[in-house]
């Protein structure tokens, strides 16, 4: 019941939210960080929510679903019907699953470094790619000085191929079983969504964010948060919004990107 409660709480809360950007004729992005994350947040609940929906609507099929429920609860429940120990497993093992493709997209990296044609640029990625490999936690500006390879070739949005995005997708927990173009268009569509996140986060300011709030946002922006600390939490989060703070939309690939470069090891950098 409770889980029920939540989600009837949540969905009054973003019929407010489209009711006042209805109201004010404002965009998505102009919304508040609050607001904005409580819409990203929905609908991915509603799609994850809904074939289970659909699949229960034949007579006597519910029965079956609630069964299928019962068993496989990471698969088929959204988050609110979790409980606090299925919920840290369950992000455990997502997480897992978006690490196993880190190794295919620094490679993939390497691979694409014959196609740059500044020798010196060329020379920063390799060098980025190489200790990141051998377990070395980068800097913002090791990132940043590399941003031109992803605006245009042979890094950029519309130059990944499609094994590149099927990985990155992976990352983002966005299925790679899709055509090519839907690909590339969703990948832009939500590493910029998480882009303009970041900015309003900005003015809200990381210390205003509840321990959830904080944990979930690095999450989503590719670290395993769920046993770290705040501190810990709040020092990631701040280099992540220094890196995406200095990028524009156009270098959108970079932000995806560092995803990977900024978590892969991050734990291990704590340790040191």
């Amino acid at each position: 019941m409770k889980g029920f409660r939540l989600l009837v709480t949540e969905f009054k809360e973003v019929i407010h939210i489209k009711q006042r950007m209805n109201h004010l004729g404002i965009q998505v992005h102009e919304l508040s960080y609050r607001e904005m994350e409580k819409l990203r947040q929905f609908r991915r609940d509603i799609i994850k929510a809904a074939p289970v929906v659909i699949i229960s609507i034949p007579p006597f099929a519910n029965y079956l679903v609630f069964v299928l429920m019962y068993f496989f609860p990471r698969q088929l429940l959204i988050r609110h019907f979790w409980t606090p120990k299925q919920q840290e497993e369950f992000l455990d093992i997502y997480h897992r699953m978006r690490t196993e493709v880190y190794t295919e997209i620094l490679d993939s990296m390497l691979n694409a470094l014959p196609k740059v044609p500044e020798n010196h640029l060329r020379n920063q990625m390799f060098q980025l790619c190489t200790q990141v490999q051998h377990g070395v936690h980068p800097q913002v500006a090791d990132l940043q000085v590399i941003s031109s390879a992803f605006s245009g070739p042979p890094l950029g949005m519309k130059r990944l191929d499609v094994q590149q995005m099927k990985a990155l997708s992976r990352v983002m927990f966005l299925t790679p079983h899709v055509p090519g173009f839907l690909l590339q268009h969703r990948l832009r569509s939500h590493i910029v969504e998480i882009w303009n996140l970041d900015c309003a986060l900005v003015q809200l300011g990381v210390n205003e964010l509840s321990d959830e709030e904080l944990k979930r946002a690095c999450y989503i922006r590719g670290l395993n948060s769920t046993h770290l600390s705040k501190e810990d939490c709040k020092r990631w989060l701040n280099c992540w919004l220094q890196l995406s703070s200095r990028l524009k939309v156009s270098e959108a690939s970079l932000l995806l990107h560092s995803m990977v470069f900024l978590s892969v090891n991050y734990l291990q950098s704590l340790k040191q």
